[in-house]
């Protein structure tokens, strides 16, 4: 990644609660200089630090709890299905052919496989999570994101997700979605050349990525690099750029590329193919964010990005 990336570090929420005490944290990071969003927190529900990263989640007032790894919010209980119902059914549902094996990356919550699970064709869901105690915890504070872990077809690897998808057969996903936090500390990996080419490999010609993939208002030449470097690895086939809006992710705006591998048919994610399905169970909840529109829509990029990402992605 480019220098600028790499001067970001991770912090803690310690130090987000030292900036304005009296009961609110401030979320830091050299990601996003000069700003943070503040929430008023009721209480510390947990805190303590995993071999990988500092984890901790607190009751607030304005968005119930909310998990924050190495002092950068993750989810909260009033907005997470915003990002997760996204990340998970623009690929699932823009796929050509309905899918079977999906693989995430990441996705220690278990939101993505809840929303993995509402599609009844799939007849595996595997995941490669690093950190052990991020499940752990959702389980204990969020259960109903960590539902997802409940799905008998879902098989949990808590291992390092990169080396998980090298090992993995070629052609043996028809979706890999990687539910990755920003590219400082344990995630940055996931955001270099080596792991998309070892993705590419594991799924089947017409399959699909999808990744966190940060905001145009803050990251627009982090976004560019990584569209470039998807178009070179993802040669022939096809590379997006399409988005969702939550409030307590910074700037309120959060995107993915969806890049297909080539297969004997172009593909296009932006035309859903398939809803999904009916809940798997009566705890599910309903769909609050994703539908056809909102899918369509999701790709339609204001001029200035349009512009800057350019030939990185496909805008035709």
């Amino acid at each position: 990644m480019a220098a600028h990336e790499n001067s970001a570090k991770p912090g803690t929420a310690k130090a987000g609660l030292d900036v304005a005490r009296n009961g609110w944290f401030t979320e830091l990071s050299t990601m996003w200089k000069g700003q943070g969003l503040s929430f008023q927190v009721e209480k510390t529900l947990f805190q303590d630090r995993s071999k990988f990263q500092d984890v901790c989640v607190f009751q607030t007032q304005a968005f119930g709890k909310v998990l924050v790894l190495d002092g950068v919010i993750q989810c909260s209980e009033k907005d997470e299905f915003a990002y997760q119902e996204m990340i998970a059914h623009l690929p699932l549902c823009g796929l050509a052919e309905a899918p079977k094996r999906v693989l995430v990356v990441g996705g220690g919550d278990g939101g993505v496989l809840r929303e993995v699970a509402r599609h009844d064709s799939i007849t595996d869901i595997q995941i490669a999570e690093i950190d052990g105690m991020v499940p752990e915890v959702a389980k204990q504070f969020f259960p109903q994101m960590a539902i997802g872990f409940s799905d008998p077809r879902v098989t949990v690897h808590i291992t390092d997700g990169i080396k998980y998808v090298q090992e993995a057969e070629e052609n043996s996903f028809d979706v890999i979605i990687v539910d990755s936090s920003d590219p400082v500390g344990p995630a940055e990996v996931l955001f270099q050349k080596p792991f998309f080419e070892a993705m590419h490999r594991a799924i089947r010609p017409g399959g699909m990525v999808c990744t966190q993939a940060e905001s145009l208002w803050l990251h627009l030449g982090i976004i560019k690099e990584l569209a470039a470097m998807c178009h070179s690895v993802f040669e022939g086939g096809d590379v997006r750029y399409g988005y969702t809006t939550v409030p307590t992710y910074p700037s309120g705006q959060i995107g993915f590329l969806l890049c297909t591998k080539k297969g004997n048919s172009s593909v296009d994610p932006r035309i859903p193919k398939r809803e999904p399905s009916a809940a798997p169970s009566k705890d599910y909840p309903a769909l609050r964010y994703y539908n056809s529109a909102v899918h369509k829509a999701a790709f339609a990029l204001p001029q200035f990005a349009s512009t800057e990402l350019g030939s990185s992605i496909n805008q035709g």
